[in-house]
């Protein structure tokens, strides 16, 4: 009895941040306790007992009752959906989905599209990886499916394509970036590995964009010609220093 008050004891302090974590941790938890009570071995034997071993099976089972309280994900991986669009808020009772709300649902609008001083319409604004000497226009696209990617590839990238991505690594679409008249992405700062690329590959970038109304085939002019973040904030997203992304007159 002595021994079972040791994994009885609450060592994980408080709850997880989000629920489905809480609800994996606290049932993951509990079922082990169930098992480690039922085999009556002390602990020395326990930790080698294949018989209170979580399995596959038993996560599977935690997640089809998490899945039957209404809960879905909000995914970050676009293979996820691929893979188990069931489970997917974005995905989750729909036949198909584009490649645009799958970007747009992980990065929602922060606002609605604001007009400038101007009169130019605001579409979203992002951290300057390196100051150009003029501003870029361009075609927005949406890449982020190595389907897209090597459609490129095979074909060549359009002419004149703003990429918007999510893959601040830059991996995804290393194949084509020099392909690329500029880039807007979803994510990072100035200082991630994208960043990094696009400054070597001579590629205007902007990085943790947000967007306001802007969509595939839009055409937009891009403040590359903005200064970057100092560097004291250059290795976190901030809401100083941001250059502008218009949306040129007659775009969707």
């Amino acid at each position: 009895m002595a021994e079972a008050r040791i994994w009885d004891k609450d060592k994980w302090g408080d709850k997880a941040q989000f629920h489905s974590a809480e609800f994996f941790n606290s049932r993951i938890r509990q079922l082990f306790h169930e098992r480690v009570r039922q085999s009556g071995k002390p602990w020395e034997e326990v930790v080698y007992s294949p018989d209170v071993a979580i399995t596959r099976e038993d996560v599977q089972t935690i997640e089809d009752d998490l899945m039957a309280t209404g809960f879905r994900y909000q995914y970050s991986a676009q293979i996820s959906i691929v893979e188990s669009p069931e489970k997917y808020a974005i995905t989750a009772g729909k036949e198909e989905v584009s490649e645009e709300e799958e970007l747009l649902a992980a990065h929602p609008e922060t606002a609605e599209a604001a007009v400038d001083e101007s009169g130019r319409m605001v579409a979203g604004t992002g951290q300057n990886v390196l100051r150009r000497k003029e501003d870029v226009s361009g075609v927005v696209r949406f890449i982020s499916t190595t389907e897209r990617v090597m459609e490129m590839v095979l074909e060549g990238v359009p002419e004149d394509t703003i990429a918007l991505i999510d893959d601040s690594g830059g991996t995804l679409t290393a194949p084509i970036i020099e392909g690329f008249k500029g880039i807007l992405c979803l994510g990072g700062t100035v200082r991630s590995h994208l960043g990094i690329l696009a400054r070597e590959y001579g590629i205007p970038c902007l990085m943790d964009c947000r967007l306001q109304g802007l969509h595939e085939g839009d055409l937009v002019e891009v403040e590359y010609t903005a200064a970057p973040p100092p560097a004291t904030q250059a290795h976190v997203p901030t809401d100083e220093d941001r250059a502008h992304i218009w949306k040129i007159d007659g775009s969707a």
